[in-house]
């Protein structure tokens, strides 16, 4: 059963509607498979696939060359399920650290918090958050005597300590690197932990509470939770390009630093990790000059809003209600009004609904974070989802993504 298609993944693979794909099966070509408990049901990957290619009004159809299943992440309406489950839920319910390892689809008994610790690669040097990340893989990599052990429970130990090591290099709320901005108390209450010194080890607390100390510069428990939030929703979204990027690198048996670097040059890109950096700037916009000034400026040289619109979640991203519910209990009064009415306006003019993006902005804008701070949470949240995939991907055939090019001659030639 470990490659079956509930109808609605079937269809989807296909093209066609659910009423389309069960006539199919009544057409002989298809075949359904009673679920467990038959109550709906299943369709075999493999039959589906086929079926996908075969000629349609005399022409083969070949709707990709390699099949890509996969049983982590399954979007839907709701959100994505990981393994299963709601990451809408497990965003408030559930440690980032759990998460992670139910992706991995590790033990149940793991080893906790003791295995979530930095290696010890130095002094990180003043560049901006996104290039110390890379850096941190890099030295950690290098540092690993046993970097090419690929059993899954080393390549878990391995994202544990990677994971940490990430966020160690990251700098402090106050240090001068490109990304940072002075720190500005908007809200205040109880630090959410004890702040990590410079070039000492970031072993205490969990990730969230590491992050939040590192990315703003007075976190609250109501941060920590937030950011717990943020990393759980990012930590994995199906076969998004950065996590395609890692599965090519896992096909070729890379090792797990090298496959990280490979969604870490991915999810660089400003239409990728970078994307919620845009969303904070048109709150910026929004504050300096007014709502509709900067609704209005913002749609005439981009043509579109920043943080709006999916091409997933058509009626509203899921996720961002999640991250707007809890940015309530970090922004000041002032913030989450200019917020709501800014949702508003974009509202009764039908552009889309927000999407996860404006709300790691949101977030990272009402706590004083730098404009970065949404693609920080981003990076180190989808180092979970690339692992699970790089571990499911080593359960394939190797150096099965093989595309071929079309040769066009330039007029040149």
């Amino acid at each position: 059963m470990d490659r079956m298609l509930d109808s609605g993944e079937a269809a989807r693979r296909l093209g066609v509607k659910v009423t389309t794909l069960y006539a199919y099966v009544s057409r002989g070509l298809l075949e359904s498979h009673p679920a467990p408990g038959g109550r709906r049901s299943l369709f075999d990957g493999d039959d589906v696939e086929r079926l996908a290619r075969r000629s349609r009004q005399g022409k083969a159809v070949e709707s990709r060359m390699v099949t890509i299943t996969t049983g982590i992440t399954q979007l839907t309406d709701d959100g994505p399920l990981y393994r299963g489950r709601r990451a809408t839920d497990l965003a408030t319910q559930s440690r980032f650290e759990e998460v992670a390892e139910l992706l991995w689809d590790a033990p149940d008994d793991g080893p906790g918090d003791r295995d979530w610790l930095p290696v010890a690669v130095g002094e990180p040097p003043r560049l901006r958050s996104s290039d110390r990340m890379r850096w941190a893989a890099v030295m950690a990599g290098a540092l690993d005597p046993l970097r090419a052990d690929l059993r899954p429970e080393a390549v878990e130990r391995t994202a544990r300590r990677l994971t940490a090591t990430m966020v160690e290099a990251l700098p402090g709320p106050t240090e001068r690197t490109a990304d940072a901005v002075p720190p500005v108390d908007r809200r205040g209450g109880r630090p959410a932990g004890p702040p990590v010194p410079a070039g000492g080890r970031g072993d205490t607390g969990s990730i969230a509470e590491r992050l939040a100390v590192k990315l703003s510069p007075v976190p609250t428990e109501d941060l920590v939770r937030g950011v717990n939030a943020a990393l759980v929703l990012m930590a994995d979204h199906e076969l998004a390009t950065s996590t395609m990027a890692v599965r090519v690198a896992a096909s070729t048996r890379a090792d797990p630093y090298d496959a990280v670097l490979a969604g870490l040059g991915t999810i660089a890109g400003p239409l990728h990790g970078g994307a919620s950096q845009l969303a904070y700037s048109l709150l910026v916009d929004a504050r300096r000059l007014g709502v509709e000034r900067a609704l209005n400026d913002t749609l005439r040289w981009q043509g579109l809003l920043p943080g709006f619109g999916h091409t997933v979640y058509k009626d509203g991203d899921p996720r961002c209600t999640v991250l707007l519910g809890l940015f309530d209990g970090v922004a000041r009064p002032e913030d989450a009004e200019l917020v709501r009415s800014l949702l508003e306006l974009a509202a009764d003019h039908t552009i889309p609904p927000p999407n996860v993006d404006l709300g790691l902005a949101a977030m990272a804008w009402a706590t004083g974070m730098s404009p970065g701070a949404g693609q920080v949470l981003f990076t180190v949240a989808r180092v979970a989802g690339w692992v699970a995939h790089y571990l499911e991907e080593l359960e394939e055939r190797p150096l099965r993504f093989r595309a071929r090019a079309i040769y066009a001659a330039s007029h040149r030639d």
